[in-house]
């Protein structure tokens, strides 16, 4: 029997979403895994136990797991300003959050690099501590929060929206504080799009480059990240080598990315 929808169009829309992604994203992808396949296990585990391949992954995977927590830490409290709040300045506020979407990452990084530089507006405060903003890996974290922060405002601020004031009225009535209903009524309906922020928060900042290049440094074994590595592969022309690390790099985010999506469909299960 056959079974008529509403709108048609549904094989040849199916067509071309199969046929854009192959394009721009599995094609591509296979393209770098035949690549790297050209060299077999032994030459993989050669290139990626190396020092300075090591140190760069525990740079950028360190660096971008630490970004991802404090932007689901402050990026929860801002949305939570900008939504249950109302102020002067609300809608510039608000608007700012989008900032380091539409900035280009090129010029992202050199004004962090100027502000957290040893004699820039915030690093001399922080060279008073002895701290390090730019050329170090803090820098690195500081430009990897900057360009997350925004992805978990926005996954957060729709559901906060859409979390009435009704439920925390009720517990108030029932005598519960005020900590009391943000731990046992806000914060679990909040929990899989924090988690969901925080991991598209995760991955970009694993890809992340041209904000980064300019205020870490770039120093082998203290400061180099793995694209940086990768680009400096491909420019003393070894190709395979940077496909192995590239190809690396991906089997790992997205071993991540599943465990995280698995915990979240976790908890989307709890919650129901």
């Amino acid at each position: 029997m056959n079974k008529h929808r509403v709108l048609p169009g549904f094989g040849l829309s199916l067509g071309f979403t199969i046929t854009y992604l192959s394009l721009i994203i599995l094609i591509p992808l296979a393209a770098l895994f035949l690549k790297a396949g050209g060299l077999g296990p032994v030459e993989w585990w050669r290139i990626l136990s190396t020092p300075r391949v090591l140190a760069a992954a525990r740079l950028t995977f360190g660096a971008s797991a630490a970004a991802a927590g404090v932007s689901a830490a402050v990026g929860l409290l801002v949305t939570w300003v900008l939504v249950r709040y109302r102020f002067p300045g609300r809608r510039m506020l608000d608007a700012m959050v989008d900032l380091p979407f539409a900035l280009p990452t090129a010029v992202a990084g050199i004004t962090l690099t100027s502000i957290y530089a040893p004699n820039g507006w915030l690093g001399q405060y922080l060279a008073m501590w002895g701290i390090r903003g730019a050329y170090s890996p803090f820098g690195v974290f500081i430009a990897l929060t900057f360009i997350g922060f925004p992805f978990v405002v926005r996954t957060v601020q729709p559901v906060m929206e859409d979390l009435g004031i009704e439920l925390e009225e009720a517990a108030a009535t029932l005598g519960a504080g005020r900590w009391t209903v943000f731990w046992r009524v806000i914060l679990p309906s909040l929990v899989p799009a924090l988690v969901t922020g925080s991991t598209l928060a995760f991955a970009r900042a694993i890809g992340e480059y041209g904000s980064v290049i300019f205020i870490s440094g770039n120093l082998p074994m203290k400061t180099e990240i793995l694209p940086l590595l990768i680009v400096s592969q491909l420019e003393q022309y070894k190709y395979r080598e940077a496909a192995v690390i590239a190809a690396g790099m991906l089997v790992v985010s997205f071993t991540l990315l599943f465990l995280i999506n698995l915990l979240q469909r976790q908890l989307d299960w709890h919650k129901r």
